[in-house]
Parts: C-alpha cells; structure tokens; sequence
C-alpha cells in the first residue's frame, strides 16, 4: 500500500506542476500585443452565387 501512495502523490504533484504551466502558458500568450491587420491587407473573396431550381411535373390523364 506504501507503494500505490507514493505513486499517487506523484502524480497528484506532476498533475500540478502541469496546471501551473499551462496556466503561465496562457497568462504569456494573453500577455502579447495583438493588433488586427489592416483592412486593407485582406484581398475580398469573390462571390459565388447557386441557384438550384427543381420542378416537378405532374401530369394528369
């Protein structure tokens, strides 16, 4: 049984050490200066227009 504690007391440690970087991590990354490109730098899709049209006959007799 001594074994199975330290085993989980070891990764109980590693699961925090993990929370902690990721949470540096993120922190870091949130930190930066993100500015948006300029409009003028995105070139305008072009546009593609369907149209799907079905028509059903129904004849009589």
């Amino acid at each position: 049984m001594e074994r199975s504690k330290l085993i989980a007391i070891l990764t109980g440690a590693i699961s925090v050490i993990l929370a902690i970087a990721y949470l540096i991590l993120v922190q870091l990354l949130d930190y930066r200066d993100m500015k948006p490109a300029p409009i003028s730098q995105f070139d305008q899709a072009p546009v593609i227009i369907s149209v799907f049209r079905q028509v059903d006959k129904i004849t009589t007799i």
